[in-house]
This record gives structure tokens, sequence and C-alpha cells, in this order.
């Protein structure tokens, strides 16, 4: 069919191919295992649709131009040719010299899932796979430079639909149109669609309604994964972030943070269910500077989206290889910035494969959100650190990490913060002149300034004790002290000089220390006088002890006596001494456990002062 034919003759030889190809789709149904005789005759039918073609175009040709005329009768031919293009039984696609979709038939439109005329002004190679691009590209320059027509296999892909198909490239003069075009015809082999059913995108209301709504339930569930506790104390907020995104939203995603001023890769996750964990360990060592698209976010700190990638080097090449987004067989790719208040803190690639709906303006906005909250987390977290930094500083100003050994002693000590983050009681023991001394005592108060306070006081009194030898004007000079700071706070606390098996205390304000005979007998010190900081001359209660062997000195807290169960009942010293007279052949390490164990149990857990117990026992 080599000379230009009628309208008519046209119309007829348009219905013959259609019923042709419906009878070849029913035969391949039919006969799945003899595909070859399908496949040529479906060859042989691309160029009669080829040849169709051509006599259209020259039948456009033939038909005169008339200006200022009414609508002539080559013109309603030249409608009626188009919408022959449109309604053409085989997909067919019309390219400019570049590649770029001018023309598309609606049956291209349905087998892409795309609404119609939606692909026009894209470039048709980005729907080509990308091991074949090269060759589509190469053929296409060839058709357009020799006129010959060329044929080639591949896979077609767009909106979760991959088709293997036979392409038939020709060139093709267009009436109207001041360059040569390609006809790009596409006969479908075999075709995998994931997600929605073979056919035109549903854009319905209803759809874009739960688009809208699954967006905004990922939303509120990175939202609650970055306010948990533990993102705020382990480093795992990205990491966690990142694994959300791949469950949800793309195959693979890709998290760079800033750190110490330069962009460090943080994690890379990939399809789980895909042999990629050589490709995983090569993404996770490259330089995110390396790869172009990532360090413009950086720099930028605006957000990209590549709905249909026609440039795999964004993210940079393999090292020594390809680049990485061919090698992943990425087929679209979004990156956002993760925000903060002073730059950039980092930035989120997601990469989606072929199979799978390319990313949209829309996912551009929604993931932009979440870089901006996780941003937040990530400084949330900063300052979460910063500030349990300084309250272990502070805990490590007023509790030692370790008791020394006292010649002819034994101690031990228990701390249970509660529900306090930063702590206000201190224990003590240290060495003083030729003995030992050691303290314990709590300013009244919460939170940093009363840990402040009694670090100070702790302090004070182990930087006194090197010039005092009683205990007593010590903690005056340290009263003066504490006083001339005008801020307002008290502390309660106890300390002791040891020499020999001689033990000189001094109160102020302290519960008094229990002392564990070894028959059982429990009896308190006086203990009392009047807590540091309340008065200039406030009165310090001294007394002196000489312990025998086998003699344990209990010192505890306002915690543990103060200590409540369900009905309101405080744990008081009256049970305190039930329990040390039963701990008579313990070590002072087991009988600081025992009671602490017996106040848990008594108050069924809770705790909400901090507790301190020290014992001392004679050897």
């Amino acid at each position: 069919m080599t000379d230009a034919i009628g309208l008519q003759t046209l119309e007829q030889a348009l219905n013959a191919l259609t019923t042709r190809i419906s009878s070849l789709r029913e035969a391949k149904s039919a006969y799945p295992a003899d595909p070859r005789s399908t496949l040529d005759a479906a060859l042989a039918e691309l160029d009669t649709a080829r040849e169709l073609l051509d006599a259209s175009v020259r039948e456009l040709r033939k038909a005169p131009k008339r200006s200022g005329e009414r609508e002539s009768g080559s013109q309603r031919e030249l409608k009626l040719l188009r919408q022959v293009f449109r309604t053409f039984p085989i997909p067919v696609v019309v390219l400019d010299a570049s590649g770029v979709v001018r023309r598309i038939s609606a049956e291209t439109s349905r087998m892409l899932g795309s609404p119609a005329g939606y692909l026009i002004g894209r470039s048709f190679p980005l729907f080509v796979d990308v091991s074949r691009r090269a060759a589509f590209r190469s053929h296409l320059t060839a058709v357009q430079q020799g006129g010959q027509t060329a044929t080639l296999q591949t896979r077609l892909a767009h909106q979760g639909r991959a088709h293997t198909v036979q392409l038939a490239v020709t060139r093709l003069t267009m009436p109207g149109e001041p360059q040569e075009m390609v006809a790009v015809m596409i006969l479908p082999l075999e075709a995998q669609v994931a997600g929605p059913p073979h056919g035109p995108a549903d854009r319905s209301d209803a759809t874009l309604v739960m688009a809208a709504a699954r967006r905004q339930e990922l939303l509120s569930r990175m939202t609650r994964l970055l306010l948990d506790e533990e993102s705020l104390r382990q480093p795992v907020t990205v990491t966690r972030a990142a694994r959300l995104l791949a469950a949800e939203w793309a195959d693979w995603v890709i998290a760079d943070v800033v750190r110490d001023g330069m962009p460090k890769r943080a994690c890379v996750l990939g399809p789980s269910d895909k042999p990629v964990a050589q490709l995983l360990r090569l993404a996770e060592g490259m330089n995110p500077l390396t790869a172009p698209a990532v360090a413009h976010v950086l720099t930028g700190g605006s957000g990209v989206v590549h709905e249909m990638l026609e440039d795999d080097r964004l993210l940079g090449d393999v090292p020594g290889g390809p680049p990485l987004l061919r090698v992943m067989g990425a087929a679209s790719v979004l990156i956002v910035p993760i925000g903060g208040e002073s730059g950039v803190l980092g930035a989120l690639t997601l990469v989606r494969l072929r199979d799978r709906e390319p990313f949209s303006l829309a996912d551009l906005g929604l993931m932009e959100e979440i870089g901006a909250h996780l941003g937040l987390a990530l400084r949330a977290r900063r300052s979460f650190q910063t500030r349990s930094r300084a309250a272990d500083a502070l805990r490590t100003s007023v509790v030692p990490r370790s008791l020394p050994d006292i010649p002819g002693f034994e101690a031990a000590a228990i701390y249970n913060a509660g529900s306090s983050p930063v702590g206000a009681e201190f224990y003590d023991v240290f060495r003083v002149g030729d003995g030992w001394g050691f303290a314990l005592g709590g300013a009244a108060g919460k939170g940093e300034e009363a840990a402040s306070v009694s670090a100070m006081v702790r302090n004070g009194l182990r930087v006194l004790s090197v010039w005092e030898t009683d205990p007593g004007e010590v903690m005056r000079k340290l009263n003066q002290a504490l006083n001339a700071q005008h801020n307002g706070m008290f502390v309660m606390a106890v300390t002791g000089f040891i020499k020999a098996r001689r033990i000189r205390l001094a109160s102020a304000g302290h519960h008094p220390a229990a002392l564990l005979l070894p028959d059982g007998g429990v009896r308190f010190t006086a203990g009392g006088g009047v807590p540091l900081g309340i008065a200039p001359e406030a009165e310090m209660f001294t007394e002196e002890l000489t312990l025998a062997s086998g003699q344990t000195l209990v010192f505890y807290s306002d915690g543990l006596v103060a200590s409540q169960n369900e009905l309101g009942e405080s744990y008081g010293e009256i049970r305190l001494a039930d329990v040390l007279a039963r701990c008579v052949a313990q070590s002072p390490a087991e009988i600081v456990k025992t009671v602490e164990e017996d106040r848990h149990a008594f108050s069924g857990g809770r705790v909400w002062d901090e507790i301190v117990i020290l014992a001392l026992r004679v050897v």
C-alpha cells in the first residue's frame, strides 16, 4: 500500500486492521504456549499500521490551504485523520527530533495508565527501561537520518505499569510541522500491573481524598514516632524515620545528616525482597557531596522531585562503576532537606523503582513537611542530650561513682533518683587529715538549682575539711558561705570525721543515724540542728560515737522515711528499725539493698523523692 488512498478506503483498511488485531489478541490468550506465530503476525500488522499512517500523511499533504474560507473538505478530512489517530487500535506515539512526545493515541495513554494528553511534552525515553535507553536513542537518530524503520524490544514503565514491548520506529513528515517527526508503534508482548487495575489512572474525587488521607496518616505516624521517648534518648531518630518511609513510601531511602559542618551518610535502606546487600554497603560508603542533587538540596534548602528520571547521575556514581540510580533501577526520585533554624541539618532521598507510581508534587509537599518535623526532632534531641549531659554532670557532682576503702570499715551506699531528672541529694566519703570523712544531705527543692547547691555543699565540705578537724566548725563555715549567696535555699546535711573507731558527727537539720548493734538492737543518734542557709549563726548539733566491732551506722535521706503506701502511711523510722534488726549478720551492701527492697514493697514501687542510704560497719 504505497499510493495515496481516499478516506473511505482508509477507513475500511483501519476497520480491517482493528478486526485482525482483536483476533491476534484472542489467539494469544487461547494459545499461550505458541507465542511465536502470534508475534510474527503482530509485527506484520505493525508494518500495515505504518503504511496506513504514511497514506494518511499523504492525504494531508494533498489538502490545499485557503485562508478566510469556511471549513473546507480538506479541513474536515484533517479533523477526521486526527480522530483516526486518536482512536488507532494499537498504541502509537509521535515524537519530535529530541524524543519529546508531541502526539499520543488514546490506546497509548490507556496502556501507560495516564489521562489523555497527560504525557504530551514528556521525554519518551524516560519510559524506556534504563538499560535500553541508549539503544533507543541511537535507533531514534538512525531513523531520523536514514529514514529506515527500526525495531527494538524493551520494557516501558509508567504509573506502576511495566510492559515488555516491541517498538517500531519510523520517520514521519507531518504537514504544518517545521521538522520531521518520528512515529513509534508499540506492540505489547506482556504486561505487569502493580497497584491499580489496567486502564486509565483513576483521578476521581474519591481517589484523591484517599491519597490525601494516606499522606495525612503517614505524617501522623511520623510525628508519633519522632515524639517517642526513645527517639529523644537514643541516636535512632533518623534511622527510625527512614525505616517508616522505606516501609510506606519508597523502595530506597537514603538519609544524610550534617555533623561538625559536613554531611555524613546516616543510613541507607533498600528493598527487603531483593538481594541488595552489596549495593547497600556501596551506597553507605559514598560521600553525600558526590551526589549533585543531594548537594543542591543541602546548599539550597529546598526540595526537588524528578517524577520521571532523565539524569541517572543525580546521586553520583558507584565507586569505580556506573551511576547509583542506574544500578538501583530507579524511575523516580525525591529529595528534601531536613530543616534547621540556622541551616539545613541534612537531606532525605527517596527512590521509587519502575514498577511503582512516580513521585508527584503532592509527595514533595508531604516529604518537605516530614523533613521539617525531622529537623525539629533532631534539634529537640540535641537539646535533650545537652540537658541530659548537664544532668549527668550535676549528678556526678553530688553522687560519687564508687566509695573508697576506709581502713577498719566496710562502706556501701544506694541512690534512687526517683522522679527527679537532676538529683538534689548527695553523699560522699573522702580523706581528711589523718582520717576519713563522710557526708550525706540534700537541698530543699528539685531541679538544677537545687542540685547545684547540693554540689556546692558537698565540695565545700571536702575543701573545708582540709583545714578543719572539727566537723561542726566545717558546717558553721559552710553555713556562713551559703547564707552569703542569698539564693533562698537551705540544705539538711550530716557529716562525720572518722579516726580509728571514733566518729565525730555534726548535724544540720538532718535525720538521726541508726546504729545497728551485734545483738539486733537499734538505737538512733541525736541528729537535729538547724539546716544550712537559714540563719548566719545557726546552731549545728554535734556528738561523738565510739563504735565496737560488728556495729553498723546507717544514714538515710528524708525520701526513705517519708515514702508512703497506698493508705498514705509513711515508712518512718520505726519500720526502718524493724528492718535493720533483721540485718545483723549482713554486710553494708546487703543492708542497704534489704532496706530499699522493703521500702519498695511498702510503697508499691512508687518513688516521689530521692532516696539515699549510706552504711558504715566496723570490721
